[in-house]
């Protein structure tokens, strides 16, 4: 039986909300007992950084209405009966389509989406205000089956090389998985498709630096026990879990932003909904001056230019994309036709 509901203050920008939470006893993460209750009042905690990571973006929801274990599903549409501290943007999709999704603006707006039942906050690479010119470039580097987190920690250190090479400057956190996000911000004067392809350019130049332990084979059968730069993820529509998001595995890992300094000692069960507010109020946010000294892609488009003549082209696209220009079969490799 759920308990009763429970107004909870949330302080913000404009004074002190009271967002309404039911079923504040529902089990969310059963191994350790964590409520719909707990995430809320995590949200409190680690309002301000979680809201000026992924505030003013168009942001998908995804919704848990059981707990991790149960049905889950994404809400790109803004609930039914946001409260009116709660805005929309409307975006274009890559099928051309337009359609709102929600904004959140202060930490408030995300405890009344956690009482919508979300548990994973997806945020845009974009503003609302510029929701198709990315202002940050981000990259996923995705262990694959016989590798880790840990062999993500090199590959990381490199890519900040090669950004730094390029004009950019890198920040990193866990996925709150098994993988790092690294981040870098950019001044939004390109379209996505550009970003992407200067992503394409970067992951390249790390592949040939590092092509014993990282790979951009889209293809899951070419890929063998190296880390994947998941370049797709810099299309538009494509998002990671934001900055401070809870993820929904047992042990409730939260994408925790970090300092350079820490990758050396750190592992991902180390922030958990439960470990980083305190963390916070004892460290600071490592991406609090995130976006004080944007960057341009210039260079890196250069690189791809330059690989574009040297026969490198268009990579694969996600298959729920239209065909896009250039792009090569969607065709797994071990069932291509062979010649002859």
């Amino acid at each position: 039986m759920a308990g009763p509901a429970v107004l909870l203050p949330v302080p913000g920008p404009h004074g002190t909300r009271d967002v309404r939470i039911t079923s504040p006893d529902r089990i969310l993460w059963p191994d350790l007992g964590l409520t719909k209750l707990d995430l809320a009042r995590y949200l409190v905690d680690v309002g301000e950084a979680f809201t000026l990571a992924n505030g003013d973006r168009p942001i998908s929801l995804q919704r848990f209405p059981g707990g991790i274990d149960g049905e889950q599903y994404f809400s790109k549409n803004p609930p039914q009966g946001a409260p009116d501290f709660v805005r929309s943007v409307t975006v274009v999709y890559p099928s051309g389509r337009s359609h709102p999704q929600l904004v959140i603006d202060e930490p408030a707006a995300a405890v009344w989406a956690v009482q919508m039942n979300t548990l994973v906050f997806h945020p845009w690479a974009s503003r609302a205000g510029n929701p198709d010119n990315p202002d940050q470039l981000r990259i996923d580097l995705d262990p694959q089956p016989g590798t880790d987190f840990f062999d993500a920690v090199p590959v990381a250190r490199e890519l900040r090389m090669v950004l730094a090479e390029a004009g950019l400057t890198a920040f990193v956190k866990t996925s709150g998985s098994r993988g790092l996000h690294i981040f870098a911000p950019i001044e939004p004067t390109h379209e996505f498709l550009h970003v992407r392809h200067a992503v394409i350019a970067a992951a390249r130049e790390l592949e040939r630096r590092l092509p014993r332990t990282v790979t951009t084979s889209w293809w899951k059968e070419e890929r063998g026990k190296r880390v994947f730069v998941d370049f797709n993820q810099a299309n538009r529509d494509r998002t990671m879990a934001g900055a401070y998001s809870p993820r929904p595995l047992p042990q409730a890992p939260v994408s925790c932003p970090l300092a350079w300094s820490e990758l050396a000692h750190v592992a991902p069960g180390d922030f958990t909904i439960v470990t980083v507010p305190e963390r916070l109020r004892r460290t600071g946010d490592p991406w609090a001056d995130l976006q004080a000294r944007p960057g341009t892609i210039d260079t890196l488009l250069g690189w791809w230019d330059r690989d574009l003549a040297d026969g490198l082209g268009e990579m694969p696209f996600p298959p729920d994309f239209p065909k896009m220009p250039g792009e090569p079969p969607r065709v797994q490799p071990s069932r291509a036709r062979k010649p002859g």
